[in-house]
C-alpha cells in the first residue's frame, strides 16, 4: 500500500488527535494512531477507550487501501520538523513496517495490526440530536468548564450539563460553590433531553472547534455522544446519573443591584486577594452609596488589604463575603465591559450577569457567600 499527502496537514491533524491519548493506557495499542486508507481518503483515529476522535485527509496519491496502527510519539516526533512538502508512505502490512519518504530523506517505523484497535461505542438509533454553531458551542464550553467539580462522591458534578428543553438549550456547570448557566434560545426541542459531558471531551472540543461559522451536530443517548464538527468526529462516554435541579438554587428576588466595571473589579480583586487567609481565601464586599469596598485579611500573619472603587448601587448597605479566587474566575469568563451583581442578603447566593447579554443568549453565574465575622 502506498499513499502521498501533505506533511503539514498530517502534522496538524496528529497534534490535534494526540490530546486524546493518555500517557498510560490499559491497552498498549491505545498509545497508537490508527491509519485507515479507503478510496483516496486517510481517516486518522486516536482513543483512550472512553473518548474516540477521528478526522480525515484527502490524499494526493493513493495505491491500495488498508489499515494499520503506529506509535503516536514516534510519528509526532518524525513529522513535526518537516517543512510543508509531500510525504509518501510505503506500507508493508506483512512485514509490519512503514517507510515514509520526503524530499531530503526517509524514515521507517514499525506498525501494528489494526484488528487489535478498539471500536468506538455506537450511539443508539433512538438518539437525540442537537445542532449548534461551532463558535457558539466553543464559547459556552469555555465559559462553563471552569465551574465543573472534581468530586469522586458526586461524579455528575464533574462535567457540563446540556439540558435541552422546549424553551432553549441550557448549558450548566457547578461545583456546589459556584454555578454557570447559559441559555441558548436558538436551540430547543419539543422533546426534552439531557446529557452530562465529561471534562476531557469538553476540553478537547474547546480547543478543536474553529470559529468558522460551521455547525456542530451532537447525537446522544443515555450512555454515549457522537459529536460531528468540520472534518472530524468525537465519540465519548457520558457521565451517567441525575444532575441536580440547578434552577432551584438560583435566587429569584435580588433587590440589591450593583453595576461595576468588570476589568477594574478584576484588577482590584487580584491586588487584595494575596492578603486573604490562605485556607478560606475570603474577601469581604461592602457596598453602599455608590462605593464598593473590598477587604482581605490574614491575622495569622498580620496581613490586611483594602481597596475602594466607585460603582452604581441601588439597595440597602450590605457586607457579604465571597471566595476571592472563585470570583476572579467568574469575572475572567465574561466578555462584557460591565457586570451586574445582584444580591438578596449576606446569607444567600449572589448572581453575576453581563451588563449586556450576548445575542440570543442568557448568561448567569452564581457564587455562594462565605460567613464573615463582623
Amino acid at each position: 500500500m502506498r499513499f502521498t499527502l501533505s506533511s503539514s496537514a498530517l502534522s496538524a491533524k496528529l497534534n490535534a488527535l494526540s490530546r486524546v491519548i493518555n500517557s498510560k493506557n490499559s491497552l498498549a495499542i491505545l498509545g497508537d494512531f490508527l491509519f485507515d486508507v479507503q478510496g483516496g481518503v486517510l481517516r486518522l483515529t486516536a482513543s483512550d477507550s472512553e473518548n474516540v476522535m477521528n478526522t480525515q485527509i484527502e490524499l494526493a496519491e493513493n495505491d491500495g487501501d488498508g489499515r494499520f496502527a503506529i506509535a503516536n510519539h514516534d510519528m509526532l516526533e518524525a513529522v513535526k520538523g518537516i517543512s510543508e512538502q509531500p510525504l509518501t508512505f510505503d506500507v508493508n502490512l506483512q512485514d509490519n513496517l512503514a517507510k515514509i519518504s520526503y524530499q531530503n530523506g526517509m524514515f521507517s517505523l514499525p506498525i501494528e495490526s489494526a484488528e487489535q484497535y478498539p471500536v468506538a461505542q455506537a450511539v443508539g438509533d433512538n438518539a437525540s440530536v442537537i445542532t449548534i454553531p461551532s463558535a457558539l458551542l466553543a464559547d459556552n464550553i469555555t465559559r462553563s468548564i471552569f465551574a465543573t467539580a472534581q468530586d469522586e462522591l458526586r461524579p455528575v458534578m464533574n462535567g457540563i450539563y446540556f439540558d435541552l428543553t422546549p424553551e432553549c438549550l441550557a448549558i450548566v456547570a457547578s461545583d456546589g460553590h459556584k454555578l454557570v448557566r447559559n441559555k441558548v434560545f436558538s436551540v430547543s426541542s419539543e422533546q426534552p433531553a439531557a446529557f452530562i459531558l465529561p471534562k476531557k471531551p469538553a476540553s478537547l472540543l474547546k480547543n478543536l472547534l474553529q470559529k468558522d461559522g460551521g455547525d456542530v451536530e451532537i447525537r446522544f443517548d443515555e450512555r454515549n455522544a457522537q459529536i460531528n464538527y468540520g472534518d472530524g468526529q468525537l465519540t465519548c462516554r457520558l457521565i451517567e446519573g441525575r444532575y441536580p435541579n440547578y434552577n432551584s438554587v438560583i435566587p429569584q428576588n435580588n433587590p440589591n443591584t450593583l453595576t461595576v466595571d468588570r476589568l477594574s473589579l478584576l484588577a482590584a480583586l487580584r491586588r487584595v486577594q494575596p492578603f486573604a487567609n490562605d485556607s478560606s481565601n475570603l474577601i469581604r464586599f461592602h457596598v453602599e452609596n455608590g462605593l464598593l469596598q473590598l477587604d482581605a485579611e490574614d491575622y495569622d500573619f498580620s496581613k490586611t488589604a483594602t481597596e475602594r472603587m466607585t460603582c452604581e448601587y441601588s439597595g440597602q448597605p450590605m457586607s457579604i463575603g465571597f471566595k476571592g479566587s472563585s470570583f476572579i474566575e467568574i469575572l475572567g469568563n465574561f466578555d462584557s465591559q460591565e457586570v451586574v451583581i445582584q444580591l438578596a442578603d449576606p446569607s444567600r447566593a449572589g448572581l453575576v450577569l453581563p451588563s449586556e447579554q450576548p445575542e440570543g443568549q442568557d448568561v448567569l453565574m452564581l457564587m455562594m457567600p462565605m460567613l464573615i465575622n463582623d
